[in-house]
């Protein structure tokens, strides 16, 4: 029996079974699942390891890479530009980076490239998977590039170059990136493990990851999919991990620990506060998390409901049992979820993918033993 530790009161033991059971089902290595609501910290439990031989314990100091999960931080980092005027979500990110608006691209909105209705999955044409590690390149091929399908007619989920484009357009209206921004506003004021770009100084504290056995299911593949998840290029690769951690790639590489997701997500679930200081208003909030776009999305095989940058809980239910719930999953199980009706927001990290990219079943079975416990 795996031994569970954390905080776990006598009303949320069902959510502490069935994280145990996930252990002893053989789908966990290490993990770390975390509850709060308007601000307190009501459930907080982990265990498992955090290395491959089984000697070193998954603690609530242990880090994991959250992938995808992170878009939701950085959902929240321009919702904060947002509401100090620096951006606007109706306007033309030419507007604000001109060199963007080539080759069809001059009336992307904000809101539409953060919703993944920009056309810009992947490249196209393939570029080798080194390219990722030279940002200006990144950058320069993106903004060469001629969208995929014409820009908001239906979404695309943009798995990692959104995050290149975002970062650069919060860098060209606040003159940081969001890694900087993330650390000096919000991680560091806050006492939060949660990183855009992780230093070595934290790498004795990362959990190893063991990856999936089996490639996530696009459903019916073409030309938009094999960008975005199929081309050799489609994914950083060509040097080693320490060099992709140390990358700022806010779709993809944050590091953190469940607890520092489910306080950020504080910030969206308990009406913009975070430990008692208003970070974003209410009128932010709801351009937010209000739904841009559903419809079959392009990439991923389902039904979709965007928001700006958050995945709304809109007929998947894989956040609660709120539909107005906003959150975002990451490859191979992380997510977090934050539902601003019982202002509850959650963070899960795990070392053992699975090959899910949003709704793995684990997760989902501890949401969902949560809110039959509330």
């Amino acid at each position: 029996m795996t031994e569970i530790s954390g905080i776990c009161p006598p009303q949320f033991a069902a959510v502490k079974d069935a994280f145990a059971a996930n252990f002893a089902n053989g789908l966990e290595r290490g993990a770390r699942f975390t509850a709060v609501i308007a601000g307190q910290t009501v459930l907080d439990i982990w265990g498992g390891n955090a290395d491959r031989e089984g000697a070193v314990p998954f603690s609530d100091q242990t880090l994991t890479p959250i992938f995808s999960t992170g878009k939701a931080v950085m959902a929240t980092l321009i919702a904060r530009l947002v509401d100090t005027g620096k951006l606007d979500y109706e306007t033309a990110v030419a507007h604000y980076w001109p060199e963007f608006g080539q080759n069809g691209k001059s009336n992307i909105t904000v809101g539409q490239l953060i919703s993944h209705q920009g056309g810009l999955p992947g490249f196209s044409p393939p570029q080798d998977p080194s390219i990722w590690f030279d940002v200006e390149a990144t950058l320069k091929a993106l903004c060469d590039q001629t969208p995929l399908w014409t820009p908001g007619e239906g979404s695309g989920y943009h798995p990692i170059a959104g995050g290149y484009l975002l970062n650069e357009l919060h860098r060209r209206v606040d003159g940081r990136t969001m890694g900087t921004a993330l650390r000096e506003d919000i991680a560091e004021r806050f006492g939060l493990d949660l990183m855009i770009g992780t230093p070595d100084a934290y790498a004795s504290r990362i959990s190893v990851m063991q990856k999936p056995t089996s490639a996530p299911d696009l459903g019916t593949l073409d030309p938009i999919k094999q960008a975005a998840f199929l081309d050799k290029g489609s994914a950083p690769a060509g040097k080693g991990s320490a060099d992709w951690r140390r990358m700022e790639i806010p779709s993809a590489n944050a590091h953190a620990t469940a607890l520092a997701l489910a306080d950020f997500m504080q910030i969206i679930a308990n009406g913009g506060q975070l430990k008692g200081e208003k970070l974003l208003s209410v009128n932010t909030l709801g351009q937010a998390t209000r739904e841009r776009v559903y419809g079959q999305d392009r990439v991923l095989p389902f039904k979709l409901s965007w928001a700006a940058g958050f995945l709304r809980n809109t007929g998947i239910r894989i956040y609660g049992q709120n539909e107005r719930a906003v959150g975002h999953s990451g490859w191979g199980g992380s997510c977090t979820l934050a539902d601003p009706e019982r202002k509850l927001s959650i963070g899960y990290v795990m070392n053992k993918q699975s090959a899910y990219l949003i709704g793995d079943p684990r997760p989902v079975g501890l949401i969902d033993a949560l809110y039959a416990c509330l």
